[in-house]
């Protein structure tokens, strides 16, 4: 049996966490015990995966310079990644890059923001209601199917060509996906979880707050995910045809120039950014699982 090194009287009751002393055995000390262990065990793991992540980027990146200047593939049709990185220095310079990814990332929380907020709140009132869910639904899935260039001249026809049609299209693409997965999620939550919570007196607006949605959070941060990408792939839609700054206006101003280091420029910063916003998410996922689970 291990003995304890830490000085201790012979013979005392109280035993000290193992975290905060020395023990040795045959397999020698174990210096921090198990507290510090596992943090360290998450952290490498952590470090890993990060590794792991960047490894295909990175090859990425090697093969595209390597073509680039092989000469297999001539420079007006597939720019160097040193091309692609002048090219931002000097819309930077100019000041014009980061007003463009200001203003592009503006629109998207803006739009994604009101979007699954009424997805989540009419996502929840068509599962939980069978009645509405016979009088609505089907049309929600008309609308769902109407592709989102569709909406772009009733939009500017409506509000013309400003902020509100932008965000309001963004708007509609972050809705459906966050009401398509609640909706559905909720209609198949566990009836015995809800008959308990109704045993305990709960109410309409607890039982949901409490039971319902903490039971579905994977499939809300799932829809969360799908609504983020879909916020990402209107505003582009808005941005190529109503819009004369952002990230989407960088793109056709940069098709019709011929500039292909622009071009990739913004679709670089497009991935980035939508990466970036999807790990805020992720990190929110974590939040919610601690707090509800």
């Amino acid at each position: 049996m291990p003995q304890r090194n830490d000085g201790a009287a012979e013979g005392s009751t109280t035993e000290p966490s193992a975290s905060l002393y020395q023990y040795d055995s045959a397999f020698g000390y174990s210096a921090a015990g198990t507290a510090l262990a596992a943090p360290r065990r998450r952290d490498r793991k952590r470090g890993a995966s990060l590794l792991l992540g960047a490894l295909l980027p990175v090859a990425l990146l090697f093969f595209w310079q390597l073509i680039s200047t092989s000469g297999l593939i001539p420079s007006y049709q597939l720019p160097s990644p040193v091309s692609v990185f002048l090219a931002a220095i000097d819309l930077a310079q100019r000041g014009l890059l980061f007003v463009d990814i200001a203003i592009s990332t503006q629109r998207v929380l803006l739009g994604f923001a009101f979007g699954a907020s009424a997805g989540l709140v009419v996502g929840a009132i068509i599962g939980l209601s069978r009645w509405v869910n016979v009088l609505v639904a089907p049309t929600l899935g008309a609308f769902r199917a109407v592709p989102s260039l569709a909406w772009v001249p009733l939009l500017i026809l409506y509000l013309g060509i400003n902020e509100d049609s932008k965000v309001l299209l963004i708007t509609i693409g972050a809705f459906f996906p966050v009401y398509t997965t609640v909706s559905g999620a909720l209609r198949h939550v566990d009836r015995h979880l809800v008959e308990v919570g109704r045993a305990y007196g709960l109410n309409r607006l607890r039982l949901l707050l409490t039971v319902q949605l903490p039971a579905i959070v994977p499939t809300v941060v799932s829809g969360l995910r799908l609504a983020l990408a879909q916020s990402w792939l209107f505003l582009v839609a808005a941005e190529l045809i109503a819009s004369s700054i952002g990230l989407g206006f960088l793109l056709k101003d940069s098709q019709d120039n011929g500039r292909l280091d622009r071009l990739f420029l913004a679709i670089i910063l497009l991935a980035v950014l939508g990466k970036l916003t999807d790990a805020i998410i992720g990190l929110f996922e974590k939040f919610l699982l601690k707090r509800w689970t």
